[in-house]
């Protein structure tokens, strides 16, 4: 019996990279996305990968949802062995211009909503006795990134979520991993550009100077660094495939020496200096 997984937000991007990666390595995939009218680019990349693909609604941000999607995989397949926390969206925009509704909303998307699918899929997992619960994060989850306040404070929720949840679960028979790529060539940059509140002409004029300048280094990083999201897929197939899958997956070089700056600097002064450069 092939195993079954469930992956969230594949509409566009990673997510439906996944998606589709998991049906050509073998697993049944529940490829779920909160409007079921958005489907149409993952059906055309499903049929033209040659791959069957269960598509479902799930809106991570609603209980109601997530218990009714979580009851339809289980009647139709009866087991749940792969879960990936795909969903999620970012904001861009400085803190005095970051409203409550638009952290609460956020937070919701890219915290809360792995809270909530996670903590449907466990019990599942926990009884079947084996299991691999795979998040996507972002180096954005490991340090913090300028103008991205209300993002990575979402982003290091779920890396403290998963490094807690770890350690139990692999008790229980259940692998967790976290995946954090660095820039990746979707949709989602364009969206966040789209939503930003507050950065596009709006406020002291010291930080439309600064934003400028950041975007522009952005610009450069995503053009030199850029991964795209069937590189990613590989990397989460690679961790579902793992007999023994790493607690982290960062996907790139570049990432993983920025990282380890970080976690060699213990007054946080010299990655300080590093990410106030791309300011200048």
């Amino acid at each position: 019996m092939a195993p079954v997984a469930l992956v969230t937000g594949t509409s566009t991007g990673i997510g439906l990279s996944t998606a589709v990666h998991l049906a050509r390595q073998g697993f049944e995939v529940v490829a779920t996305l909160r409007d079921s009218t958005r489907a149409d680019a993952l059906r055309a990349r499903a049929d033209q990968e040659g791959v069957k693909l269960h598509i479902r609604t799930l809106d991570v941000t609603s209980d109601a949802s997530t218990q009714a999607c979580l009851r339809d995989v289980l009647q139709a397949h009866g087991r749940i062995d792969l879960l990936v926390n795909n969903a999620g969206a970012g904001y861009l925009a400085t803190l005095e211009q970051t409203s409550e509704e638009a952290l609460r909303r956020t937070m919701e998307v890219n915290f809360f909503g792995v809270w909530r699918v996670t903590q449907a899929v466990l019990p599942v997992m926990r009884e079947q006795g084996s299991g691999r619960i795979i998040s996507l994060s972002s180096i954005g989850g490991l340090v913090g990134q300028p103008f991205n306040d209300a993002y990575c404070a979402a982003k290091f929720a779920v890396e403290g979520f998963m490094e807690s949840l770890a350690p139990v679960a692999a008790r229980l028979g259940i692998h967790v991993s976290l995946v954090e790529p660095g820039p990746v060539h979707t949709e989602f940059v364009n969206n966040v550009r789209a939503t930003g509140n507050g950065t596009q002409g709006n406020g002291p004029a010291v930080y439309g100077e600064l934003l400028g300048r950041y975007m522009q280094g952005s610009a450069a990083t995503y053009a030199s660094l850029g991964q795209t999201p069937d590189d990613i897929a590989r990397i989460i197939c690679e961790a579902a495939a793992s007999p023994a899958p790493h607690l982290r997956y960062i996907t790139s070089d570049a990432m993983r020496a920025l990282f380890s700056l970080k976690a060699g600097d213990a007054t946080g002064d010299t990655l300080r200096a590093r990410i106030a450069t791309r300011l200048d």
